[in-house]
């Protein structure tokens, strides 16, 4: 009886991992999208949007089923529990994804000024930060997922720093505030995919070692 529950534990990590990887493809085409004008991959992410909220359902229904039916104990608690809340955090990349690639769509209608904000570099430390905090839930390492959470606060200061340089601009050049709002919301949005992979990390160490860290310092 027990094999089969361990069986399903795995098909839930295995289902959880192909939606990541589908959220993750989804960031990589969008923030491309913005950076190469090039709007059929904002139709691709657009298109898997349906396909990561269905396995959202599905995932969450399975853990639930899981949770009535085998009344976990200790550790695989923790693993259904900390399933079911990377799941949302894995949809929300993607609406995130969803997200850019719309902005990144309505700045090809405008032209296209020479913003003083980094967004490939931003987009690359969020993705990393889904990275490895996915790595870290696939090899269930704790101290992995300890470090992503030192990541955000780059991610932060970049966003902090954007909306600095484009609220400037706004001020002295106004012609061009379509624009600068357009990459204001798309840095908010990777600096929201970097609190996401922060949210993922939290839970690989609820799993692994039992410790809630949410709200707390590294310290």
């Amino acid at each position: 009886m027990r094999v089969k529950f361990h069986q399903n534990l795995d098909g839930l990590k295995e289902r959880l991992l192909v939606m990541a990887g589908l959220a993750e493809q989804a960031i990589q085409r969008a923030t491309e999208a913005y950076r190469t004008r090039d709007f059929s991959l904002a139709d691709l992410v657009f298109q898997s949007e349906p396909a990561i909220n269905r396995m959202e359902r599905e995932i969450d229904e399975l853990a639930y089923e899981l949770l009535a039916t085998e009344q976990p104990m200790a550790i695989d608690l923790r693993f259904i529990l900390a399933v079911i809340r990377i799941n949302a955090d894995v949809e929300r990349v993607g609406d995130q994804a969803v997200n850019i690639a719309a902005r990144a769509v309505e700045m090809g209608a405008h032209a296209n000024p020479d913003l003083p904000v980094d967004i490939p570099k931003l987009a690359s430390l969020a993705q990393a930060m889904v990275r490895k905090s996915l790595q870290s839930f696939i090899e269930a390492d704790a101290e992995m997922a300890r470090s992503v959470l030192t990541m955000d606060d780059e991610v932060d200061a970049m966003n902090k720093a954007a909306y600095g340089a484009l609220t400037e601009i706004i001020t002295r050049q106004p012609e061009l505030t379509p624009q600068a709002l357009n990459v204001l919301i798309i840095a908010r949005n990777l600096e929201r995919v970097g609190d996401h992979a922060t949210n993922i990390a939290e839970d690989v160490i609820f799993w692994v070692q039992g410790s809630d860290v949410r709200h707390s310092s590294m310290d």
